[in-house]
């Protein structure tokens, strides 16, 4: 008769296991839950420090908000032709406004850029990427910016390329 009693005492403590354990996760997912919510509300913290004269930040601090990394953008048109053969002014305006539209593809603007990065092959007319920049950047908080002088990008006939890091609220 003892051993009876005992039989069953296993088959409780597994399902007194079983309880905890479905208890447990359920505290897990409500918790994933609450903390996914509270990711998704984060609103983007941008702070330009520094701003410079020659119409860039030294840094750009964020904190929260959704990152989006533009890979770099030459002067081609939406059907993949070169605008602006041997153009630096065109090729530059092209390239802003392909930034422009990888941006809108994010769900970003130009006012969410936090960080631009130039490459060009020749640096004799910078005044020109500046004119352009500005008509399309926030100039009062403009992003951080890098430029590099190439031998060559990677096809003779493009003059600049641009990568743009963007953070935006989510």
């Amino acid at each position: 008769m003892t051993l009876r009693k005992y039989a069953f005492l296993p088959l409780f403590c597994l399902l007194g296991f079983a309880a905890g354990w479905a208890q447990n996760q359920t505290v897990n997912q409500k918790k994933a839950a609450k903390e996914k919510k509270n990711m998704e509300k984060q609103q983007a913290n941008v702070r330009f420090i520094n701003r410079a004269p020659a119409g860039y930040s030294h840094v750009v601090e964020v904190r929260g908000g959704r990152t989006l990394y533009i890979a770099g953008q030459i002067a081609l048109d939406k059907d993949g032709n070169l605008v602006g053969s041997g153009d630096f002014r065109t090729q530059v305006k092209q390239v802003f406004e392909n930034l422009k539209a990888r941006l809108e593809e994010g769900g970003a603007s130009f006012k969410d850029v936090v960080k631009l990065n130039y490459y060009l092959t020749d640096a004799s007319d910078l005044q020109a990427l500046r004119d352009t920049r500005n008509s399309y950047i926030n100039t009062e908080n403009p992003p951080a910016s890098t430029l590099v002088v190439v031998k060559q990008l990677v096809r003779e006939e493009y003059l600049v390329e641009i990568e743009a890091i963007a953070v935006v609220s989510e």
